[in-house]
């Protein structure tokens, strides 16, 4: 299976979000590789590069998903990595999932989202490389 690169970016932090979102797709088949929950977008991004993965998942509770996610768009495309399907989850509020969605966030994973709505979206993510998706957790 291709592997997918699961971040907790750090700001606040926690890991828990990330390490439980990671285990639906990693007990199906799908190769997760978790990082140090302390990444910078940066480090984000060369990772996913580095191990070519087609699937970045980023968790964050700080509040800062907005600029995160736009910074992590934003650093694929000088790294040829524009492909790489990027997905946001945690606490965000439901004002800003269009916001996301416009910044070329591929899901959005919100709390209430069970283990089986996350690896729908992790298929998903994987079978249209291509495509707009719509959100479904």
């Amino acid at each position: 299976m291709p592997g997918t690169r699961i971040v907790e970016p750090g700001l606040d932090g926690h890991d828990r979000g990330a390490t439980a979102t990671a285990r639906a797709p990693c007990d199906t088949g799908y190769e997760v590789i978790g990082t140090d929950p302390h990444r910078a977008p940066e480090q984000m991004v060369a990772t996913v590069v580095a191990e070519d993965a087609p699937v970045l998942g980023r968790s964050v509770l700080s509040g800062a998903h907005l600029t995160i996610a736009q910074k992590v768009i934003n650093l694929t495309v000088p790294q040829d990595a524009v492909d790489v399907r990027v997905l946001v989850g945690d606490i965000i509020p439901d004002i800003d999932i269009p916001t996301l969605e416009t910044a070329d966030i591929h899901a959005v994973s919100t709390p209430g989202a069970d283990m089986g709505q996350i690896l729908e979206t992790t298929d998903r993510l994987y079978a249209a490389p291509n495509q707009t998706l719509e959100p479904t957790c």
